[in-house]
């Protein structure tokens, strides 16, 4: 059995804000102090923000809010990651910052647009709204940006169709001249994701936008990733010269090969070449399809003796988060005895000449096609990536062959799931059951067994979509884990292969298991373990399981966008797995001190992560947050031992205190107090030295008085 997380409709968020009566401008965004008010401050440049002060800082402060759901606080911090891969923006728990964003799960998707300088500003990622796209969006507003078809220059590219709107929606398909519209120099952009679709606000059946170029009606509207021209506005906008965890990217095409070297400690050499015989017949680049173009690296193995090196390096790269990705395509046309190792060259100052370090081998039986690689590098000092071939024992009509290698200090897919002839499933499979593929076992990082399957040709309900679920099944260590299955987000990625990592478009969904959740015809817990609550199945060499129920959904992706963009290639297609712990979100808000951590370490401080048994519902604990602030001055109102503690603003010299924030500090006021104090004190201890002299003075001129006497006594 399956369900899907979004009721089986492909919902925009146009259409979640609408089917909960949101009455939004442009759907989405939220105006502050009034229509008026937020036109006379944002209308001047109306495809992106008016001056610096309504951007925010390349580090944005952030909260996530308990009330989001689990599955969206770890979406949110994948879309962060794609920020950083493809912009200079960053973004970084709140530490008490005068302006920051509070990511809450309100009614429906929904942000202000810029940096509205008021402290506390809101973005609502609502039921529904967990896509990275979505949230990506929303971000967009946030840092500054409205929607493409509000353009000064829209009417070139799109027609609107005003007698097909909903009554009083009309306002929201304005669009503005060129003295309040600046698009940044950047071409109008039909795949943006700040697109309208094409069904917005209808009033019946038919569009509501048409494109001037008809092969674009099925683009407009993409909540996939962003577009380049996206990634242009916002570069421009925030002045980026590169992005954060992006580090190479190489696809062979230019004679110097990247800065690539060859090492003078072998005996051989990588080839750039565009074929060899014996395989590949084409780059994976450009797959053959560009007269002149179209290399890659080959090191030839039908040559040479036993134990022959070819040895290449990268150019030297500077790590700055301790971890990277190294991700490329790989084809062995050789024999099954060749190696290819790749490893790092690390230099340190113990070390200024590096020292090399193999990672991880490659091998496997020659296959006539690319095939994709990922290995995770985790360096912390300045290195090379090292590719080492080695000939092996048995006869070779080929050789090894790299192509379209990237490098980015992200965390690596755990899995890979290569569907291979892909173009015939598509026009063989039929809708539902039928045309049902699955994916081989795989193992989570907690060793939870896991599978996904996919509707090549979508549900019967839903054709023409890919449809695409998880399952949790039987495996090795079920008597060891944790049952129900508790907080595991499983992420489905449908691989865009385009080359350069930053410009690509994929499209993935995140499932995340809820301890409690229920199924719908049972009293049963739906991610109990698949022995209980599973059906029997077997695999492909007839190995029998038990496959628990599915959740995913069957609007994954429509054909007509799979068929947009570089997800097919070679006539294959890769889907990328990952399922990792994310309990240690349970609780976000920040702990006694201001700063709230979001790595694995971290404890929860509100929610226990302890092992969920049917028989036992977990104890209920207070919420973190304040049902009512008290807090003055843009403070945050927070539960700590079930007490309101409040979190006070600070800035550079500035900073609010008083268990209500109602007071300020400076670091002018602390100087006038800290000289007062000195001057106090030194008054002090004058008074006090004077005192003591004069006291002394009298005990001795009174001693010698009697001593005096005494003497004369005698």
């Amino acid at each position: 059995s399956e369900i899907d997380v979004d009721g089986g409709i492909d919902q925009d968020i146009f259409d979640i804000n609408e089917a909960l009566g949101l009455d939004l401008f442009e759907g989405d965004i939220k105006l502050d102090g009034g229509l008026h008010n937020y036109f006379l401050s944002w209308m001047q440049e109306r495809n992106s923000i008016i001056g610096d002060n309504y951007r925010w800082p390349h580090v944005i402060p952030y909260v996530l809010e308990d009330s989001l759901e689990m599955n969206a606080k770890g979406l949110i911090l994948k879309a962060f990651e794609q920020y950083r891969l493809k912009t200079c923006i960053d973004f970084k728990p709140w530490e008490g910052e005068k302006n920051y964003i509070s990511v809450f799960k309100g009614s429906g998707c929904w942000s202000s647009v810029g940096n509205r300088q008021e402290g506390l500003q809101q973005l609502s990622i609502g039921a529904n709204c967990d896509k990275i796209g979505t949230i990506q969006h929303e971000f967009m507003h946030a840092l500054g940006f409205w929607h493409e078809q509000s353009r000064s220059d829209r009417d070139d590219y799109v027609s609107i169709m005003w007698d097909r709107i909903q009554a009083g929606k009309d306002h929201n398909f304005d669009k503005y001249d060129d003295k309040t519209s600046d698009s940044l120099n950047v071409p109008y952009d039909y795949t943006s994701v700040m697109h309208y679709s094409q069904n917005a606000f209808r009033n019946g059946t038919e569009p509501t936008i048409v494109t001037n170029i008809p092969d674009f009606m099925d683009v407009i509207g993409q909540r996939m990733d962003f577009s380049d021209y996206d990634l242009q506005k916002l570069n421009r906008l925030y002045n980026c010269a590169s992005s954060l965890s992006f580090m190479d990217t190489c696809s062979f095409e230019l004679e110097n090969i990247c800065g690539m070297i060859q090492s003078s400690d072998d005996n051989s050499d990588w080839q750039r070449l565009s074929h060899v015989p014996a395989g590949p017949n084409t780059d994976h680049t450009n797959m053959g399809e560009c007269k002149d173009s179209g290399y890659f690296m080959h090191f030839n193995t039908s040559a040479g003796a036993e134990g022959s090196t070819a040895i290449l390096e990268s150019r030297i790269l500077y790590p700055k988060r301790g971890f990277q990705c190294l991700q490329f395509y790989f084809y062995n046309s050789g024999h099954e005895s060749d190696r290819l190792y790749v490893g790092v060259r690390e230099y340190t100052s113990a070390h200024p000449n590096g020292t090399l370090r193999l990672i991880e081998e490659v091998k496997g039986s020659p296959e006539n096609y690319w095939q994709l690689h990922h290995v995770s590098l985790n360096v912390t000092s300045k290195f090379r990536v090292v590719f080492q071939g080695v000939r092996g024992s048995g006869l070779s009509n080929g050789g090894l062959s790299i192509d379209d290698i990237n490098l980015s200090e992200t965390q690596c897919p755990h899995h890979v799931w290569h569907i291979r002839n892909f173009t015939h499933l598509l026009n063989t499979s039929p809708a539902g059951e039928a045309g049902k593929i699955y994916s081989p076992p795989f193992y989570s990082s907690k060793g939870y067994a896991f599978q996904v399957s996919l509707y090549v040709n979508g549900t019967t309900d839903n054709p023409f979509n890919l449809g695409m679920y998880l399952y949790l099944i039987s495996g090795a260590n079920d008597d060891q884990l944790q049952w129900p299955c508790a907080w595991q987000q499983g992420t489905m990625i449908l691989l865009d292969q385009h080359p350069d990592i930053r410009h690509r478009m994929s499209n993935q969904r995140s499932i995340t298991t809820d301890p409690l959740k229920l199924s719908d015809s049972s009293s049963t817990y739906f991610w109990d373990r698949p022995d209980k609550v599973g059906s029997t199945a077997s695999f492909p060499n007839g190995t029998q399981f038990k496959r628990g129920p599915g959740s995913g959904t069957n609007t994954f992706l429509t054909h007509q966008r799979l068929r947009s963009r570089n997800f097919i290639k070679e006539d294959g297609v890769y889907i990328l797995l990952t399922m990792e712990d994310i309990s240690h979100l349970l609780s976000t808000q920040p702990s006694v001190s201001p700063t709230f951590v979001m790595n694995t370490s971290t404890t929860p401080t509100t929610t226990t992560a302890s092992p969920v048994t049917p028989s036992k519902e977990p104890d209920t604990e207070v919420p973190n947050f304040c049902p009512d602030n008290p807090c003055e001055n843009d403070g945050v109102c927070v539960v700590v031992d079930r007490e309101p503690v409040c979190r006070c603003p600070a800035g550079d010299n500035w900073w609010y205190m008083g268990a209500k924030c109602e007071r300020k500090g400076s670091t002018q006021e602390n100087t006038v107090i800290a000289v007062s104090s000195t001057i106090a004190v030194f008054v002090v201890m004058l008074i006090v030295t004077i005192t003591t002299a004069v006291c002394l003075k009298k005990k001795y001129s009174k001693g010698k008085k009697n001593g005096e006497s005494r003497h004369q006594a005698e």
